[in-house]
């Protein structure tokens, strides 16, 4: 099992014998699925040749603050933005200090001081240098942080001496960073979401679709990801990235989109339905571009899949969470689908309203399930679906457990 498919790990390398072991723990991250970029101290590169990283992993290492060349494709606010997790692994008892003074004074620094995603540290260096006061005073600073350090282990260090200080083998860094994305609240499930609009073809020029945009759906599935879940994306056209961790498949109609998500439903643990897929589409697309005429047109329209109705009724179903858009009667509405669409949970909110809904960066939520309900207050779209994937969470596993 790919254990860190679609992952995206980071690995700073900085000085020190144990730089060698880097390497091995490249592979290993590959061999789960895991995306790996490498970047690398001065220092580390005296060690070990970022040529043996580039084979590797067939990407570029990072190696220079002021590179223009590097800047210009992926500079370092970009990579502490790309990583999902970043792990310096050896960390040398200069790196550390560095580190824990706030230092940018190199790539790897600079990098860690712009993320705000998980750092992980494997110190290793010789015993006496980890057991001095002021190296430990910094790992502890860090490790109040949010840090994570991971080690060091005990044992025969290249100066000869016996002692803590040698870095944590591999094999134990790899589950470590397995054991990051395996303890959030959706850990061990497999979540499918659909999001966006889908486009019904009446003729190869002209579409029929509506305004979503696909940004509640898509902080949505980053936010399942951040949780630990095994995250499937069904995306209609809609032109966003794909949130890390995140297998992506794009669809364009509703048949598509149907046809993307029921058999993938059948492997969910809980599905959650935010995409505006079409009611209606054209009974007949036309081969060639209809011409303009001057009495009208007229379309004859067929019904769509209802696609969360169709895997409510599947056996052994998912959890299944709904959307409700509404520009009237929300909670009427939204309650009235919970129940004629056997939904577990719906969440339901205004659209054609100033900062709300479609195309907005924020959003708020009414949510409904059987005897309850709760408000989720305006906010930024991430972090409205973090406070929403908490609920859900909590929903389900009340669920399965009683």
């Amino acid at each position: 099992m790919n254990k860190l498919q679609h992952r995206r790990v980071l690995l700073g390398v900085t000085g020190g014998v144990a730089a060698y072991k880097a390497a091995e723990v490249l592979r290993l991250c590959q061999s789960l699925g895991a995306e790996v970029r490498v970047v690398m101290t001065p220092a580390a590169t005296e060690f070990i040749a970022p040529l043996t990283f580039q084979a590797l992993s067939g990407l570029p290492v990072h190696t220079q603050l002021l590179d223009a060349e590097q800047e210009a494709g992926m500079g370092h606010i970009n990579l502490a933005r790309w990583a999902d997790v970043i792990l310096v692994a050896p960390a040398s008892a200069d790196f550390i200090a560095r580190l824990a003074a706030g230092m940018a004074n190199d790539l790897l620094t600079t990098i860690l001081l712009a993320t705000e995603k998980t750092i992980m540290l494997a110190p290793a260096m010789n015993r006496a240098m980890f057991e001095d006061p002021k190296t430990q005073q910094n790992l502890s600073k860090l490790a109040a942080q949010g840090v994570l350090v991971l080690g060091p282990d005990e044992g025969l260090q290249a100066c000869g001496e016996i002692g803590f200080g040698r870095m944590l083998q591999p094999e134990s860094l790899l589950q470590s960073i397995v054991e990051h994305f395996s303890s959030g609240e959706l850990a061990g499930l497999k979540v499918l979401l659909n999001a966006g609009p889908t486009q019904e073809a009446i003729d190869p020029v002209r579409f029929i679709t509506n305004h979503s945009s696909g940004k509640m759906g898509f902080a949505l599935a980053q936010a399942c990801a951040d949780a630990g879940a095994q995250v499937t994306l069904v995306a209609g056209p809609v032109h966003l990235p794909t949130p890390s961790g995140v297998e992506r498949i794009d669809v364009i109609s509703a048949s598509d989109m149907a046809e993307a998500v029921l058999p993938r439903a059948q492997q969910a643990d809980i599905f959650i339905a935010t995409a505006a897929v079409a009611d209606y589409t054209p009974a007949v697309v036309s081969d060639n571009k209809l011409k303009k005429n001057a009495s009208g047109m007229q379309l004859n329209l067929i019904k769509t899949t209802d696609i969360i109705s169709t895997v409510t009724q599947q056996k052994g179903r998912p959890f299944c969470v709904g959307f409700a858009a509404e520009t009237d009667a929300l909670e009427t509405y939204a309650k009235g689908k919970l129940i004629d669409k056997s939904l577990d949970m719906i969440a339901a909110n205004w659209v054609g309203q100033k900062d709300s809904g479609f195309n907005s960066d924020l959003n708020a939520l009414s949510v409904y399930w059987q005897n309850g309900e709760q408000l989720l207050d305006s906010k930024s779209k991430p972090e409205l679906a973090r406070e929403l994937i908490s609920l859900i969470a909590t929903r389900y596993h009340e669920k399965n457990t009683t």
